[in-house]
């Protein structure tokens, strides 16, 4: 019996990299941002917020949608806030909540990016 031998050839395990991958605390942060928007009613906050006039509201106007107590209202926003999706604006005893320009299409710049 005769064993025929095939040509060795020299090859990589896994394609190289064509960019630079996300660093640690890049992770760290985009991980934070997406935790932020984890959660359903901080969703629906936020697009209740998008979709008020001028992109702002009151948090007086936002308790009644979600069916949640002021002080719950107020962590979800406060959450969002430190995400860095919403600003918070004090007027007499209410605060109003805008949404930050851009913040959602740079989230989904760096979901799409190739």
């Amino acid at each position: 019996m005769t064993t025929t031998h095939l040509p060795l050839i020299a090859t990589t395990c896994c394609a190289p990299l064509v960019k630079e991958p996300l660093d640690a605390d890049a992770a760290d942060d985009h991980a934070r941002t997406l935790k932020a928007l984890a959660d359903p009613t901080r969703l629906r906050l936020l697009s209740i917020v998008a979709s008020s006039v001028g992109a702002e509201a009151c948090v007086c106007d936002l308790i009644e949608p979600v069916g949640l107590s002021q002080p719950t209202v107020s962590h979800h926003l406060k959450v969002l806030t430190e995400a860095g999706f919403l600003t918070r604006t004090k007027r007499g005893t209410w605060a109003y909540y805008a949404l930050v320009p851009g913040a959602l299409e740079e989230v989904a710049a760096w979901l799409s990016a190739p």
